[in-house]
């Protein structure tokens, strides 16, 4: 079985990510919205691919 709880730090990192994300969803342009939803479907989902991105994109940089 697998522990699906978070650490507090854990926590507080993935909470933090993802304001940044809706912060850059509401600056990105109509266009570039429209070109997310088109590829994902929702706005959940896109914010999603961008959390995970930026996640990715910290662990290899460590």
């Amino acid at each position: 079985m697998t522990d699906d709880n978070f650490s507090e730090a854990q926590a507080s990192v993935l909470i933090g990510t993802t304001e940044k994300m809706v912060e850059i969803w509401t600056r990105l342009s109509p266009e570039k919205q429209a070109t997310l939803l088109a590829r994902f479907g929702t706005e959940e989902n896109a914010l999603a691919a961008l959390v995970t991105t930026h996640l990715v994109a910290g662990q290899n940089e460590a």
